[in-house]
């Protein structure tokens, strides 16, 4: 599937239409997610007949982008029914076969292959350190890559915590990418804002076993 025909396909999933502030939902753009995938396995072959997890799923956008590249599975795992609820009406509009998982990635005890890693963690503004709670068990639970999107201002700490306290054996940023944030929640003051953001590929170490 070509990058442009997989941005169209996204654009048309459902997004929150009552999101949670308190979990700091905001939907991942076709734009971003068209290419973080497309990235992922045009580049390093890491999604087409892999095991692909999508961490805190939301709307699924990314589950659904993985699945369209040829994923052998996909398990979409997210903390609230209501996104769970939202991502598998999108998944069935799409005829996409995802396994959904309700769970707190930060409690997660995954004991099944998962190759690749993909997510839209958390920024934490709400609450902090959970960006790197979601960055830790994504290392534990990837035995090949990792893919993750994290603001640019944090680009200095996400790298040494990757490396230094997560035990990735290499922390890459492969672009800098504008998030689009729309006024979504009361105290946004404007109608939309533009944050920049890294995508980053993150390499587990592989001597440390998987499954947790």
């Amino acid at each position: 599937m070509k990058l442009k025909q997989l941005e169209s396909v996204l654009g048309d999933l459902e997004q929150f239409s009552n999101p949670k502030v308190e979990l700091e939902q905001y939907p991942t753009g076709p734009h971003i997610a068209s290419r973080m995938l497309y990235i992922a396995e045009n580049s390093f072959g890491d999604v087409s007949n892999k095991v692909v997890a999508d961490f805190g799923c939301g709307c699924g956008t990314l589950g659904a982008a993985a699945t369209l590249l040829g994923a052998d599975q996909v398990i979409a795992i997210d903390i609230d029914s209501d996104s769970l609820e939202l991502a598998s009406e999108n998944a069935a509009d799409l005829e996409l076969d995802i396994d959904f998982v309700q769970c707190d990635i930060r409690n997660l005890e995954w004991r099944g292959h998962v190759d690749t890693v993909v997510m839209n963690p958390p920024f934490g503004t709400r609450k902090k350190g959970v960006d790197m709670d979601f960055l830790s068990m994504a290392l534990k639970v990837a035995s090949q890559a990792v893919y993750s999107l994290h603001k640019t201002s944090t680009r200095e700490h996400v790298k040494k915590a990757a490396l230094r306290d997560f035990n990735a054996s290499s922390a890459e940023v492969l672009c800098e990418l504008r998030y689009d944030v729309p006024q979504l929640y009361k105290f946004h003051k404007k109608k939309e804002v533009d944050i920049a953001v890294d995508l980053w590929r993150f390499v587990p170490k592989r001597n440390l076993g998987r499954g947790i």
